[in-house]
């Protein structure tokens, strides 16, 4: 191997440092790759920008606009009032949410499943008495599962498909290939864990995460004849304040949200702050400053129409993971103030403005009703509480169910391949209503794509250089030549990756070195292939390995020693259970 084998290599492993540690989003780590390869020669331009033309990645732009047709019509309410009802025990609730929400997944990619699911099964929670702890992870873990059943059920999936086509020039695999590994494995799976996780999952009670309005909000008044009057907030040095933000001012009867700089006191304002409760001494010795004189009605406490209370979780995508949130300048960037954090299903104490935020943060947030649709489909937040969501076109669910059938059913038969039954199916989406033009643009997860298509330049560098060919030798001693061995070693490859880095790149990443390898054996790839599939879905073990563990994390209450206790296990189970259907469906010897 030349020392482009090495690059390329050494190219890999700071990628995967760099996308473990968190600091830089995937999508620019493997962005930085592609430049990086494309200018050392080490592969061509066509070769570093052919993941933006893969068929595989077109194909999951087409389905991330179906999903949003199925989620804007209404199509998954069809189910969630008609499956959900009222179970009498913790399993049964279990069962009600893991069936439709498994069979769903397998056709639609599950990330707007388990988002439109989230706040119905919490609303849910409280109505039959159930913790929402005991029933978030099981939606997640059941998503997932459920992706695993055809070839559109993940993004993962049809980019495995797409690069395979790309290095092999093969036809690729059709929609159900991967199901006769993928059924059993959830049927199995989704058995076990209704059997096994009412016990083991934890019991925190749906209690309001930030507690009363007094435990971190303080209201001061401006005093008539004081020196403030007619000052701007930003003259008054109420803008700079160590450990207090300005939320809002109560002025005749209406509410100054998000308060700019610029807005100019008056004399008897009702001021609003968020942050130390214990700063209130040092408010008060601002000259101009008085005590409020409705203390004993706190002014968030009442419903205004020129404000908004909303809970947010932060998504691992956000730009302001690992900044304080005085650095974040939430009233800049986003039109909103932060009055509370919650991590662990527990109100974060202590300086507001110090607080760093962590993916699975959940954030009260005081804004204007716009905040809601502005940031909807804005990949910085998950939004849990969202009260005023854009109505379903209902009158379409069915329409949207219709769609998809016809798009799986040409699929199936082989009239059409898999990219124009689903370019079909979004052109069908937007031109029934079943989605909006702007709604299908919004739905389509620019940063997941970026990755995507930037780790097929790394995927063929690996290729070309040999580099692959390399580390498929690696494995083919630690195996021996026992093929259902290797194929062990490919999925606990990919399953340790997938949970520290992007599924979606961890599988791509892995693929040349699997043709190699098997190429080497002068064995079939496709079992070798369907084990990364299946592995790169299957990540239980943290709430960062897979985007709807992340999504379900804050909603849930849960601590990441959670994920770990009961998601380790069902690693290791599906694991050894896919393994042993790959070796029965394909035939593989142990010996």
């Amino acid at each position: 191997m030349d020392w482009q084998g090495w690059f390329a290599l050494g190219l890999a492993g700071t990628s995967l440092i760099l996308m473990s540690v968190g600091r830089l989003a995937p999508h620019m780590v493997m962005m930085g790759v592609l430049v990086v390869l494309s200018a050392t020669g080490i592969v061509s331009a066509d070769q570093a920008l052919s993941g933006f033309s893969n068929t595989g990645l077109i194909t999951v732009v087409a389905m991330f606009v179906v999903a949003a047709g199925i989620h804007h019509s209404g199509g998954v309410d069809l189910l969630v009032h008609h499956l959900l009802r009222n179970p009498s025990t913790v399993r049964s609730a279990q069962a009600r949410i893991a069936l439709p929400v498994s069979l769903l997944s397998g056709f639609l990619n599950n990330t707007p499943v388990v988002a439109t699911m989230i706040p119905a099964v919490h609303a849910w929670s409280r109505k039959i008495g159930i913790s929402p702890s005991k029933l978030m992870i099981p939606l997640s873990y059941s998503a997932i599962l459920g992706g695993t059943l055809t070839l559109i059920g993940t993004s993962t999936n049809l980019v495995v498909n797409g690069q395979v086509q790309q290095l092999t020039g093969g036809p690729g695999f059709s929609i159900f290939t991967i199901t006769a590994v993928g059924l059993p494995v959830a049927v199995i799976g989704v058995a076990v864990m209704l059997l096994v996780m009412p016990r083991f999952l934890p019991d925190r009670k749906d209690q309001q995460k930030f507690g009363s309005m007094r435990e971190f909000t303080l209201e001061v008044a401006v005093s008539f004849d004081g020196p403030l009057v007619g000052k701007t907030v930003g003259e008054a040095g109420l803008r700079e304040l160590e450990r207090l933000y300005l939320v809002e001012i109560e002025r005749d009867g209406s509410v100054v949200t998000a308060v700019p700089s610029e807005e100019r006191l008056r004399g008897g304002d009702r001021l609003v702050f968020a942050g130390d409760t214990q700063a209130i001494s040092d408010l008060l010795r601002i000259n101009g400053i008085v005590p409020s004189v409705h203390e004993d009605e706190p002014s968030l406490s009442k419903d205004r129409a020129e404000r908004r209370l909303v809970e947010a979780a932060l998504s691992p995508q956000s730009d302001v993971l690992g900044q304080t949130i005085r650095d974040a300048r939430f009233r800049d960037r986003y039109g909103a103030v932060v009055l509370a954090v919650a991590r662990g299903g527990e109100r974060v104490s202590g300086n507001l403005g110090n607080i760093r935020l962590k993916p699975g943060d959940v954030l009260l947030l005081e804004a204007r009703p716009a905040f809601v649709s502005r940031q909807r489909y804005n990949k910085d937040f998950l939004l849990i509480n969202d009260l005023e969501t854009e109505t379903p076109r209902h009158d379409r669910a069915w329409l949207s169910w219709g769609i998809l059938l016809i798009l799986v059913g040409l699929a199936a038969c082989g009239v059409l391949s898999m990219l124009n039954a689903a370019l079909l199916g979004a052109s069908l989406m937007i031109i029934s209503g079943c989605c909006s033009v702007g709604q299908a643009q919004k739905s389509v997860d620019v940063p997941v794509i970026l990755t995507i298509a930037a780790s097929f330049a790394l995927g063929a560098a690996l290729q070309e250089t040999g580099a692959a060919m390399f580390v498929a030798e690696g494995i083919l001693g630690l195996s021996q030549g026992n093929v259902l061995l290797a194929v062990l070693l490919v999925y606990i490859t990919v399953s340790v990756l997938t949970e520290v880095i992007t599924n979606n790149a961890a599988a791509v990443l892995v693929i040349p070195i699997v043709l190699s390898m098997t190429a080497s054996m002068g064995v079939a790839a496709e079992p070798f292939v369907i084990a990364v599939m299946m592995a790169a879905s299957a990540s239980f073990a943290t709430p960062l390995g897979y985007q709807t563990n992340m999504m379900v994390f804050g909603p849930g209450g849960y601590r990441f020693g959670d994920f770990v206790r009961v998601g380790l296990p069902m690693n290791l189970f599906i694991g050894a259970l896919t393994v042993t259907v790959i070796a029965l469906v394909y035939g593989i010897s142990p010996g």
